[in-house]
């Protein structure tokens, strides 16, 4: 390497690369490494032994087919048609169909539709996705909710804070009872499921039962950055699909699961099988995404079997998904850097927690990162400065051996190892950075803290709404030329190239990124500023003080 300044502008084309790879190709990241639960000598024997006992009353099973046609296609007009119940917690206000237990609606009372004053709950349960029986029974491939016949036990509900209250289904089914009880929560957006399957009939019942989840798309206007996709998670791994058409086809895994739903960056629809894992198999049809997880069971003459299955409904902060059982705190992924975003979202809700604002909280954080990596920035401007001032002297090198290369490299290292300059000094701080910006860049992308969240809700003085949303992107584009202007005024302080062709795209380098960030959330672009600005005291106390 000749000079430092070609490696800083190919480490700036990664950079960009990386950026519109985001902004207008939106990889999809289908398998995903989360962390192992360590499991005692003790937790390892109780679990064979129950998976021994398990499989001495459970025939072989076999993955379910990937066409999914048996279960999943349920006719217009096949929605429940009982009575309805409603439940009204802290959180949610949900509506029941008591025949079968189907969710008519969820409304989550802390979160809108829009930034409007007069804007709706967002309603987690679509009139289409009712008709796929959110919250279904599966009992050999056939839905109970319209098939079976079904009494109540209970009456509306209205809990709060550590309150829990139950209702109770019961459904015949050719000799088959099913009873359901399930336990709603004051303060959590979990609800709990029993259900004792009876076998009243003289012959042994051996099939599927499953559990259903469906809904619309949890994102009012899909983009490269917020997709609704079907998720589920096995013992080691987080699976992701967000393809309309491979959904339409249908997907199945291979292994049992812990947990599988519909999700997307901002909210969740699960259901988590505490009873023993299960397949999962889900599907795109007529606009809801449909997901079942089911297990074959055998339940003999005058006998009877006990599941157990936890529902998740609500959005996807680590304060609730913590307590779910089986791992569901891992829906909350923020990409192949997960493990550098997540700390960096629990500083971001530390400073939130103080301040109130999640502007102010992105600046504090930029604040800290650049505290942390001063001294490699400070590194890096200085071995740039140096570089800057040696440039005449390579610049003859150069032309006295332009027919000699390896004179040429020869006579270069040795100037370098004279004036003890390092041509890589300039950009390996900065490629220390690399894995930060793009963990928080993830973080900032995927967080729901920042959804619906203000900055400067209108410009000062009028009541013209600007960044009133940080998920969103700024209506005005005033954020964007904003950081443009600080990046090029960053870039006019910094030790110029020598070579005035790299020079001249370096220049170009603001327009070209200011087009990218036009429809960047503006949490981002608000990160972005914060950092050009105090890069720029940097280099200005840098040069003060030279």
């Amino acid at each position: 390497m000749e000079e430092s300044w070609r490696i800083l502008l190919a480490l700036g084309l990664t950079v960009v690369v990386l950026l519109v790879w985001n902004f207008f190709f939106s990889p999809q990241a289908p398998e995903q490494t989360a962390n192992r639960t360590v499991q005692t000598q003790s937790e390892k024997a109780q679990e064979q032994q129950e998976r021994q006992t398990d499989q001495q009353r459970q025939p072989v099973e076999q993955p379910p087919d990937a066409s999914l046609e048996a279960d999943f296609e349920v006719a217009e007009g096949d929605v429940a048609t009982g009575r309805s119940l409603q439940v009204e917690t802290d959180l949610y206000r949900l509506v029941l169909n008591a025949q079968g237990g189907v969710l008519e609606h969820f409304w989550l009372k802390n979160y809108k539709k829009s930034i409007k004053k007069d804007s709706e709950s967002i309603d987690m349960i679509s009139s289409e996705s009712v008709l796929k029986a959110p919250l279904g029974i599966l009992v050999d491939q056939r839905p109970t909710w319209r098939l079976a016949e079904w009494t109540v036990q209970g009456e509306d509900l209205s809990l709060s804070g550590d309150e829990t209250a139950s209702v109770t289904l019961r459904g015949e089914l050719e000799g088959l009872v099913l009873e359901r009880t399930l336990t709603f929560h004051g303060h959590s957006y979990r609800i709990d499921e029993q259900v004792r399957l009876a076998n009243t009939s003289e012959r042994p019942f051996l099939g599927p039962v499953g559990f259903t989840v469906a809904s619309q798309k949890l994102v009012a206007d899909e983009s490269r950055f917020n997709r609704t996709s079907i998720a589920y998670f096995t013992q080691n791994s987080l699976h992701t699909e967000d393809d309309v058409d491979d959904l339409q086809t249908g997907l199945h895994s291979e292994q049992k699961v812990q947990w599988a739903g519909v999700d997307s960056n901002y909210f969740l629809i699960a259901a988590v099988p505490t009873w023993d894992p299960m397949y999962c198999k889900g599907k795109f049809e007529q606009g809801v995404y449909r997901v079942a997880l089911e297990r074959d069971i055998q339940v003999d003459p005058d006998q009877s079997r006990d599941l157990t299955a936890t529902y998740y409904l609500g959005p996807k902060l680590n304060r609730f998904l913590a307590d779910m059982p089986n791992n569901l705190v891992a829906a909350i992924h923020y990409g192949w850097l997960d493990v550098i975003a997540k700390p960096l979202v629990r500083i971001l809700q530390f400073f939130h927690k103080y301040v109130g604002n999640y502007g102010l909280a992105i600046i504090l954080l930029t604040i800290v990162i650049k505290i942390v990596f001063w001294p490699l920035s400070h590194k890096s401007y200085k071995s740039m400065n140096r570089m800057k001032k040696i440039q005449p002297m390579m610049k003859e090198l150069k032309e006295k051996y332009k027919d000699d290369r390896q004179k040429m490299n020869q006579e270069l290292m040795r100037l370098y190892k004279t004036y003890k300059v390092n041509p890589a000094g300039g950009c390996l701080p900065m490629l220390l950075q690399i894995p930060v910006f793009i963990g928080l860049y993830e973080a900032l992308l995927g967080s729901i803290e920042l959804r619906h969240a203000s900055f400067i809700p209108e410009v000062p003085f009028t009541d013209i709404v600007w960044l009133a949303d940080l998920a969103a992107k700024d209506p005005l584009y005033v954020s964007p030329v904003l950081m443009g202007l600080s990046m090029f005024l960053q870039q006019k302080l910094s030790p110029q190239a020598g070579d005035p062709t790299q020079a001249k795209i370096m220049m170009f380098m603001p327009v070209f990124l200011t087009f990218i960030f036009l429809n960047f959330p503006a949490g981002l672009v608000v990160y972005f500023i914060t950092n050009n600005l105090l890069s720029m005291l940097q280099q200005w106390l840098m040069l003060r003080k030279a």
